[in-house]
């Protein structure tokens, strides 16, 4: 058996000596490639291994760029970190398209985020009401140092509200917290206001002369945690033109090509099992601005996936309409996003996309995100609905299938001809490259 005790105590070289004496038979090649990805720049790589815990390396992503993006009137260029083909080339082509057709509108919808002290009690509901009423105050009282910077930012505690969960777990309740945290993701200060309205609740429920004995001892706190569902801190992204409008190079009849488009976002809304390919392409496009500015694209994927089931059934997150010659193409999306803290301050990759971006606000950047959300949507439709998904996919992917040959400069331009009218397919260029070598 692999177990080690003291694993986090040895040091990065000693954590790799015993990875590769335990998995890899003592192969100082595995060392060799581990040690190539560490970064020449000692202070650098100490603040990369300083992020999360056992570092032993670094994982690289690609960063690319979706330039000519036109949201409200503005031109920004998109940085997008991500490892899968065509998805940046995707992104890049939908927002030429629509910079020539009046460019991206977005509007935040707003900006609320959610956390919950999960607790027990079994007693008078009429009681603890009563009881949760007086200690409003004294939640504010008590979380006063922790709101007084937020506060001045003009963000905080926006109201916390009792919920009684009794009908669907017996003795549950919660504290259902909103709060504005202005430019920052705020997970940490909004788990530091709850637990903080927790220990209020244990204390002053002890004290409360309402309650019997058996009902303050009934009255314990399960958990205090930020919610990731955010369904009120939303933005909206939309395209809009003439039908007419919609001509170009790939699209020669517009009206059928509307119609066609409408239908497929028709199907996504009312089949789950399209609707999931569907928001994942759109997903495409927010998690990797997302991970350029250095946010949570997990906590964004838990929050956006549910918001697409919120009325019980899996659907998709875009809509389009044909509505009197006029093609419209929407997004509401749930973003909690931040600016400042975390990575931005610390990541040098996170600060020069924040900055290519013009150094925006939360609000600015959850417009951006959306818009390269609906691009990318837009971009995966079109190519569905006229020459396939696959033509474009992979052709991006050739590069790739070349690298896993190790072809040569030589066979690389050699392939590039002949699949420039010839349909790619993993096997069908590893039979190329092939016939290339026997020759």
């Amino acid at each position: 058996m692999n177990i080690v005790n003291g694993f986090s105590k040895l040091t990065k070289e000693q954590k790799i000596e015993w990875l590769v004496s335990q998995y890899f038979q003592g192969d100082l090649s595995v060392v060799s490639l581990l040690k190539s990805y560490w970064n020449s720049d000692v202070q650098l790589q100490k603040l990369h291994d300083e992020f999360i815990e056992n570092t032993i390396t670094n994982f690289y992503l690609p960063m690319g760029v979706a330039p000519n993006f036109n949201i409200n009137g503005k031109t920004f260029a998109v940085p997008m970190v991500i490892e899968e083909s065509s998805v940046v080339a995707a992104a890049a082509n939908a927002a030429k398209f629509w910079s020539k057709r009046g460019g991206f509108k977005a509007t935040v919808l707003a900006t609320e985020k959610i956390g919950n002290v999960h607790f027990m009690f079994k007693g008078s509901k009429e009681k603890l009401v009563t009881f949760i009423e007086g200690l409003q105050p004294v939640f504010r009282i008590r979380t006063a140092e922790i709101t007084r910077n937020m506060e001045k930012r003009g963000g905080g505690i926006l109201k916390i509200d009792l919920i009684d969960k009794t009908n669907e777990l017996s003795g549950y309740y919660q504290l259902h917290a909103t709060f504005d945290t202005r430019d920052s993701m705020g997970a940490n200060f909004i788990n530091s206001c709850l637990e903080e309205f927790a220990n209020v609740l244990r204390e002053k429920a002890m004290e409360y002369e309402a309650f019997t004995a058996a009902e303050k001892e009934s009255l314990q706190v399960v958990m205090s945690i930020l919610s990731n569902y955010v369904p009120n801190c939303l933005v909206r992204a939309e395209v809009s033109c003439k039908i007419e409008d919609l001509k170009s190079k790939e699209i020669q009849n517009p009206q059928e090509f509307a119609e066609k488009f409408v239908q497929a976002v028709r199907i996504a809304e009312i089949e789950t099992y399209r609707a999931v390919t569907h928001n994942k392409g759109i997903m495409n496009g927010v998690d990797a601005v997302v991970l350029a500015t250095g946010n949570d694209f997990r906590a964004i994927e838990a929050g956006v996936h549910a918001f697409a089931a919120k009325n019980g059934k899996y659907t998709s997150l875009s809509h389009a309409e044909i509505v009197n010659d006029e093609f419209r193409f929407w997004m509401d999306l749930p973003l909690a996003l931040g600016t400042v803290g975390g990575l931005t301050n610390l990541h040098p990759m996170v600060k020069f996309a924040l900055e290519l971006l013009g150094k925006p606000n939360a609000n600015e950047l959850m417009e951006i995100i959306a818009v390269a959300g609906l691009a990318q949507n837009f971009a995966a439709i079109k190519s569905l609905t006229t020459t396939g998904i696959q033509q474009g996919h992979m052709k991006m992917h050739l590069m790739n299938i070349l690298n896993q040959l190790q072809a040569t400069d030589d066979e690389r331009k050699e392939v590039a001809a002949h699949f420039q009218e010839q349909t790619v397919s993993h096997r069908a260029v590893v039979d190329f490259v092939e016939n290339l070598r026997r020759k």
